[in-house]
């Protein structure tokens, strides 16, 4: 499901990990001050519901937000 809440992520967020990962598969970095985020929620625009569109999450899991689910 696109579009429903942004999916907090257990990859590391990384703003231009892209550019220097390995193409096939790339896990992202080790170790960062943010986690990643994907997927757009539906109080945004149309071009972030997408699974590739990515954010950065300053919360922790404790915190809620009204927009914001998991994935594993």
């Amino acid at each position: 499901m696109h579009g429903n809440v942004w999916e907090w992520c257990q990859d590391w967020y990384d703003g231009k990990w892209y550019e220097k990962s390995p193409s096939d598969d790339p896990l992202g970095p080790s170790r960062a001050s943010y986690r990643v985020d994907r997927g757009g929620s539906w109080s945004d625009i149309p071009a972030y519901g997408r699974s590739s569109s990515r954010d950065y999450n300053r919360g922790t899991p404790s915190n809620r937000f009204y927009n914001r689910g998991f994935r594993p």
